[in-house]
């Protein structure tokens, strides 16, 4: 079965198309008109050994980067939860500790149906270049609501926002990777409820 996705998503605000593998190894461009996001991106597919493409075609960056990282992070999700199909035979469960220099951030994921995000951490600078760094969780929480995970994410050192971000990005590629590769000793979908 191809675990793969494509969507465009299109707003008043912002126009994103996505194309997703989850068995890739990192391949793809990410072109979101705000530079430090798509280094992110890069770190979220390299680490997350996923193919992934996403264009946002038009973003209303005059407003700051908020709509953009919101939207790619809502259509990032909602590609996820197709490409998994039924979750049949997958982990279910990640779990990531990524430091970086100073920093670190430790990331659980449970692939669940149920939509919910834990973020725990204050950065010591309100920006990173042209991101801002709330949008970590802003971004991570719309990716969970999306894709139907439950998201806990610890920022629990560090004093470079840079490392941070960063380290929470990664965090979160890992942990993700983790839950979603195929298990072959996973006959079913990993529920006793038989649904996730």
């Amino acid at each position: 079965m191809s675990r793969t996705s494509q969507i465009n998503r299109v707003t008043g605000e912002t126009d994103v198309s996505l194309s997703l593998a989850l068995d890739g190894g990192g391949a793809g461009v990410r072109e979101t008109g705000v530079g430090f996001f798509d280094h992110l991106l890069d770190a979220v597919a390299r680490h997350g050994a996923l193919d992934l493409d996403i264009h946002v075609r038009r973003g209303d960056l005059q407003t700051g980067p908020h709509h953009t990282v919101e939207d790619a992070g809502l259509t990032l999700g909602q590609a996820l939860d197709e490409a998994l199909g039924d979750r049949a035979g997958i982990r279910r469960f990640g779990h990531a500790v990524v430091p970086m220099d100073e920093a670190r951030a430790s990331c659980a994921i449970d692939v669940s149906g149920r939509p919910f995000t834990f973020f725990e951490g204050r950065f010591p600078a309100d920006r990173v270049a042209d991101f801002d760094t709330d949008l970590t969780e802003e971004f991570l929480r719309a990716v969970a609501t999306s894709a139907k995970l439950t998201l806990h994410l610890w920022l629990e050192a560090g004093t470079n926002a840079h490392h941070m971000v960063e380290a929470s990005f990664k965090a979160f590629a890992r942990a993700l990777r983790q839950a979603v590769e195929e298990d072959d000793r996973m006959q079913g979908v990993p529920s006793t409820k038989g649904l996730l």
